[in-house]
């Protein structure tokens, strides 16, 4: 797979300059979704790289990550020409990259695609590292490809249009990489981070530092056979919460959708559980990174009733074996163990431990 070029911008208009310069191009078109288009496309519409850009829209929230809405890309792409030769530039959180990527890396065969995402958690993890898709099913990246971006253009200006449960969901993915770093500074330092009151300068160079972990786990592993499902910690769990909020209701009333990062926070809660029964993870550590999550993540309501259908929803996780279910478990900060499983029995035992705390 080919690797991506990302660029940490400082000048978000010379840095799109460059990325679009790089790419061939017989026409531009730019996905945004409702809100970006609002919020963001402003800060890039009058760019002169982008001058005659074609602009395709589809629904905000990770609940139009959809066949429909790729079905709507595809067809504007037709309706407006767009040909192998085109360049496709995803404007947007996780939810845009994943199905911009997925939507440019199918048509025609194949368009260059460009990634600006403008989300903490799109930053972070969505638009980096070549995978693409769509929800289906009822499952989280049920259907895609990988596929990687000609660029991905980090800039933290656009942090400053995010509300704060957005801000904590991309903070999430921050958090998992830090465990899995080798550098118990980095996750210290995670862990000491005021989410209340936010010093953007320290979080962009903590971005930086997350955005590396994550870059040197692809390159040793581009398409997920090893070392890459580290990046799965707390997702397998945390996959489980967030499908299971998208259902239109439970045994307990209506659950709204939670944001794929409070999901997975939810989910590291369980797996580095898992982790200290099983792979010996240190318990003082696991109660500071549980503690740190229930004091800015909350909990979503689920009761003993709801675990068969989460123990379901977890059978259809793709890095299951033989119908195993798999998990990345950890033996201390940075001592990553692939390819774990567990019993039913202890799986309830982390949905226990999650519910009722220490």
């Amino acid at each position: 797979m080919e690797k991506q070029k990302i660029i940490i911008s400082t000048n978000l208009e010379s840095s799109v300059a460059t990325a679009v310069g790089e790419c061939e191009r017989d026409r531009i078109f730019i996905l945004v979704d409702e809100t970006t288009q609002q919020l963001c496309l402003p800060l890039v519409n009058s760019f002169d790289s982008l001058r005659g850009a074609e602009m395709i829209t589809i629904g905000a929230t990770d609940q139009n990550k959809t066949l429909e809405s790729l079905a709507h890309v595809w067809s504007e792409l037709q309706r407006c020409g767009a040909t192998r030769h085109s360049l496709m530039v995803n404007l947007g959180g996780g939810m845009v990259t994943d199905l911009g990527g997925f939507a440019a890396s199918t048509f025609k065969r194949g368009l260059n695609y460009i990634n600006i995402p403008t989300t903490l958690l799109a930053m972070v993890d969505a638009s980096v590292g070549g995978k693409t898709g769509i929800n289906f099913g009822g499952l989280k990246n049920e259907i895609g490809v990988f596929s990687t971006a000609k660029s991905v253009i980090l800039d933290t200006t656009f942090l400053r249009t995010m509300d704060h449960e957005n801000i904590c969901s991309g903070y999430a993915e921050m958090l998992k990489h830090g465990l899995i770093s080798s550098d118990d500074g980095m996750w210290e330092e995670l862990l000491n981070f005021d989410l209340d009151v936010i010093d953007y300068y320290q979080l962009s160079r903590m971005l930086a530092d997350s955005v590396k972990v994550k870059e040197r786990i692809v390159e040793e592993d581009p398409t997920e056979r090893g070392i890459r499902k580290a990046l799965n910690l707390g997702h397998t769990i945390g996959h489980a919460f967030e499908s299971f909020s998208m259902r239109p209701k439970s045994p307990i009333g209506p659950i709204s959708p939670i944001l794929h990062g409070y999901a997975v926070a939810y989910g590291l809660i369980c797996e580095l559980y898992l982790s200290h029964v099983k792979t010996g993870f240190p318990v003082d550590k696991m109660r500071q990174t549980v503690s740190f999550i229930n004091e800015y993540y909350g909990k979503m309501a689920i009761t003993c009733d709801d675990y068969p259908t989460l123990l379901e929803l977890m059978t259809h996780d793709k890095k299951n074996v033989a119908g195993q279910i798999n998990f990345t478990l950890l033996g201390d900060v940075g001592d990553i163990r692939i390819n774990q499983t567990a019993t039913k029995e202890e799986i309830e035992e982390a949905l226990d431990f999650y519910r009722e705390g220490f």
